[in-house]
């Protein structure tokens, strides 16, 4: 049997980097943003981190209640910013952590298993997922926040993702 986190290692790869990006950066290089009105380094780190919790822990009920509660850790950033860099890259790692053990035990056969949203989206709807479309949906996530992050910090003259 293949895991998938055998098929899925550069997954692993990039959230190193991610961590490798932000681990240096000050509390004003975490409130950078590309521009008015869109989110800062901070928050758009916290959101990979949320995402991650959201999909696996709320959705899919996989991970430690430590993981679940990470479900809101970029509101908290939003509202009332308080974490530095080594408390975001600790939940970076907690969060893939929880993420990489999920991929180690399941296999091809597991990715039709099916998921009801946890509560109502905006239109009143809770649609089903599954497995393969959460995993494929929160990995895509990741690089897309990870290379908004890495944008962001290069127009302000700071290192990007080391790709």
């Amino acid at each position: 049997m293949v895991s998938l986190i055998n098929v899925l290692d550069g997954w692993q790869k990039h959230n190193e980097l991610l961590v490798k990006m932000i681990s240096p950066l000050s509390r004003q290089d975490l409130d950078l943003s590309a521009g008015d009105g869109l989110w800062p380094v901070r928050v758009l780190a916290c959101h990979i981190v949320s995402a991650r919790a959201w999909w696996f822990k709320s959705w899919m009920d996989e991970g430690s209640e430590e993981f679940g509660r990470l479900v809101t850790i970029d509101d908290e950033e939003m509202d009332k910013p308080s974490r530095d860099a080594a408390a975001i890259c600790e939940a970076l790692d907690t969060s893939w952590a929880e993420v990489s053990r999920c991929l180690s035990k399941w296999s091809e056969a597991d990715l039709d298993a099916k998921f009801q949203r946890p509560i109502p989206n905006a239109a009143g709807e809770r649609p089903t997922r599954d497995r393969r479309y959460i995993i494929w949906h929160v990995a895509e996530h990741d690089v897309h926040h990870g290379g908004e992050i890495s944008l962001t910090l290069g127009m302000h003259g700071r290192k990007g993702l080391d790709l």
